[in-house]
């Protein structure tokens, strides 16, 4: 018996050391963010101010602040919220991705922030200005989405770099898919319709043959474009859009999380922060051996790899071009799953 409580306290003493770390690295990285933010409430490095300041804000809820604490964390978030929400930066048409040239890309992470925030702002105007702006970029959204070429199933239901775009792909679509899912989660609706089609798109991005329209493949995963190879950024992202949809039990779910059970993640791979924060989330919602897989192997390579200054350093041209910001933010957001802070962390 004294065996057994021993190795018990031992476990959570482990336990309680690993956690720790963690909430260690998440502050050091906040206090990175902090940092870095300008006179104007921005933060960003190098370009997408718009983006890259709602990513900070997304980060700074995901390790628990809000608006409205009376902390230095806080009246961050209150200056990055209020530069976020001004009128320029969303066109009469509700779009974001113009103003700071992000595209749908930087749409769909606005839109998510704020649906995120609906709710939180430090009073009822700024609610109302959040809430404002969420619709119009919500019905952006699914305005774009219907200027695919419904007959072309290898299109049509996705989203693509701009809103009047006729082709699609899986990396644009995840953002606009969890956008949709979150405004729902705050009170918005969204037409069932517009959840199907995605679904058929996505499955169309599963990299199998199918019979009776079922796949015969479950060893793979989801892939860029319709009759590509699976990829790790994009099993995460296919496995999460299609979790967001309402799909946890689908085939193509489950094949994705077995195909990512068997990769191991490296820093040096390119799109490693965007994999890595869809594997994070994709895996948690999986739940069991798939989330403690991924735990695992998330905060063993973040943690590793974070700098003294509490960033991380993109190690591919395209994540590079993005920052230290980007790639701060996306690394608290993959760590902080388990905390349950987001809403859209939440089944």
């Amino acid at each position: 018996m004294r065996l057994l409580l021993a190795l018990i306290f031992l476990s959570f003493q482990v336990f309680a050391q690993e956690k720790d770390k963690v909430d260690k690295t998440i502050e050091k990285s906040i206090d990175y963010i902090l940092k870095k933010q300008k006179n104007d409430g921005s933060i960003y490095d190098h370009n997408h101010a718009v983006t890259m300041t709602s990513l900070a804000i997304m980060a700074y809820a995901a390790a628990g602040h809000q608006p409205d604490d009376p902390t230095k964390e806080g009246e961050s978030m209150r200056k990055a919220l209020d530069f976020v929400l001004q009128e320029k930066h969303q066109n009469n048409a509700g779009y974001f991705g113009h103003s700071d040239g992000s595209r749908m890309y930087g749409h769909g992470i606005i839109t998510l922030m704020l649906a995120e925030m609906a709710g939180m702002g430090i009073n009822k105007k700024q609610d109302d200005i959040i809430r404002a702006r969420l619709e119009k970029a919500i019905q952006l959204i699914l305005w774009s989405q219907k200027q695919k070429n419904e007959n072309d199933k290898n299109q049509y239901g996705g989203w693509r770099y701009e809103p009047n775009s006729r082709d699609s792909d899986l990396s644009v679509t995840i953002w606009q898919l969890m956008s949709l899912r979150a405004a729902n989660d705050a009170g918005i609706s969204v037409p069932k319709k517009a959840i199907d089609d995605a679904v058929n798109y996505l499955k169309q991005c599963y990299h199998s043959e199918r019979k009776n329209n079922k796949i015969t493949n479950r060893k793979s995963a989801f892939a860029y474009h319709p009759g590509r190879g699976p990829e790790f950024a994009m099993a995460a992202a296919g496995a999460l859009a299609m979790q967001v949809c309402g799909q946890y039990d689908a085939d193509e779910t489950k094949g994705a999380a077995d195909w990512m059970m068997n990769k191991k993640i490296n820093y040096n791979e390119r799109f490693f922060f965007y994999g890595t924060y869809y594997f994070a989330q994709s895996m948690y919602q999986r739940g069991d051996k798939y989330a403690e897989h991924a735990k695992k192997q998330v905060e063993l390579t973040l943690l590793k790899n974070q700098q003294p200054d509490g960033s991380w350093e993109p190690q591919n041209g395209e994540e590079r071009n993005a920052g230290r910001i980007y790639a701060t933010a996306m690394g608290v957001l993959s760590l902080s799953v388990t905390y349950h802070f987001l809403p859209i962390y939440q089944k």
